[in-house]
C-alpha cells in the first residue's frame, strides 16, 4: 500500500507522537474503502497521542471524539490545535466510556483494542451499544502469527512476561472470539499489508525509549512470530 494520505504529514509531526507502528498508516489502511462521510460522528478509541484522530478528521471530514486514558485531553487538544483539525479530546476509560447508546456511525481503534477487549462479553457490553444499527466497527490489533503458551527467546528479557501472553494472539483467537458476539457482524478479518512498513516508522523513532527497546526485540528476530489484524464489523 502506497499510504499517499500520511504521506502528506510532516514527519517531524508524527514520529514524536508514535507510540507504536505508525499508527496514522495503519489507520489509513484500515478506512480504506469504508463508507465514512463527512459529518459523521465517530469515536477513536484509544487514540494515543492523536494521529489516528487528525487522519480522520482531516481525511474524511468526521467529527472525532479522540479517547484515551494514557494520554491527558489537553494534550491532545494541543495536537489537534497544532494540525488544524477540530477533533473532540476525551480522557476516558474504554471499560467505562461517558457516551450515549446508539451515539456514533463508528467506532475506530487502532493498537488498543487488545488490552481492554479480550473479554467475550465486552463487544457486547461496552462498545456495540454505543454504536447506531448498520455503523461501523473497526479495529487494528497487533497479534501473533499463531497462538504459542511460551514466550519466545526472541522476545526475552524485554518482553518476558504475562502481559504478552495475555493481549497478543492470532487472528483465528480474535475471529472466534468476535464472532460470538450477538450485537456485530464480522466482514473482515485479515492480515494487514503494512507491517513491515508501520513497524520501520516506529524503530526509527530513536529517541524514543520504548522504540528503542522494540528495536532490540525485532531485531533478534521477534517479528516472525507478530501480525497486524484489521477486523471490519457493522452493529446489527
Amino acid at each position: 500500500m502506497k499510504y499517499s494520505k500520511t504521506k502528506k504529514y510532516d514527519p517531524t509531526f508524527l514520529a514524536p507522537r508514535m507510540m507504536g507502528p505508525n499508527a496514522m498508516k495503519l489507520v489509513e489502511e484500515l478506512t480504506a474503502g469504508l463508507p465514512l462521510l463527512p459529518g459523521m460522528r465517530v469515536m477513536d478509541l484509544g487514540c494515543g497521542m492523536g494521529l489516528t484522530s487528525v487522519f480522520l478528521a482531516q481525511e474524511y471530514g468526521l467529527q472525532v471524539f479522540a479517547t484515551d486514558l494514557w494520554i491527558p485531553a489537553t494534550a491532545n487538544y494541543q495536537t489537534f490545535l497544532a494540525a488544524g483539525v477540530s477533533a473532540i479530546p476525551i480522557h476516558a476509560d474504554a471499560t467505562d466510556l461517558p457516551y450515549a447508546d446508539e451515539y456514533f456511525d463508528a467506532i475506530i481503534s487502532v493498537d488498543s483494542y487488545h488490552y481492554y477487549g479480550r473479554e467475550e462479553r465486552f463487544m457486547d457490553e461496552k462498545i456495540a451499544s454505543l454504536v447506531k444499527p448498520g455503523g461501523i466497527i473497526a479495529l487494528v490489533l497487533p497479534g501473533l502469527k499463531e497462538e504459542f503458551s511460551v514466550i519466545p527467546e526472541e522476545f526475552k528479557p524485554y518482553w518476558d512476561n504475562d502481559d504478552v501472553l495475555a493481549t497478543m494472539h492470532s487472528l483465528p483467537w480474535w475471529q472466534s472470539l468476535l464472532c460470538k458476539s450477538r450485537s456485530i457482524t464480522v466482514d473482515t478479518i485479515a492480515e494487514m499489508a503494512g507491517f513491515d512498513e508501520c513497524w520501520a516508522d516506529w524503530l526509527a523513532c530513536t529517541d524514543n525509549e520504548y522504540a528503542v527497546t522494540d528495536k532490540i526485540v525485532m531485531d533478534k528476530g521477534a517479528g516472525k512470530y507478530m501480525n497486524l489484524i484489521k477486523v471490519i464489523a457493522r452493529k446489527k
